[in-house]
């Protein structure tokens, strides 16, 4: 049975060697800074991966 990954949004606040990106934002060669707004995946044995880069509310894009 496949293990049940949870998706949290957050901030990222500093710029920490904790967590790692996901391959499609690593293709894509999306930046990933502090200030963003992001969604993590989440299972029991990692440390979270990032998966999306929300827009954020202040930026003129």
């Amino acid at each position: 049975m496949k293990e049940q990954k949870l998706i949290h949004e957050g901030l990222i606040t500093e710029s920490l060697p904790i967590g790692y990106i996901s391959g499609r934002i690593r293709r894509s060669s999306i930046r990933i800074l502090p200030g963003d707004r992001v969604k993590i995946e989440i299972s029991r044995f990692n440390r979270g991966r990032l998966i999306y880069r929300l827009r954020n509310k202040d930026s003129n894009d």
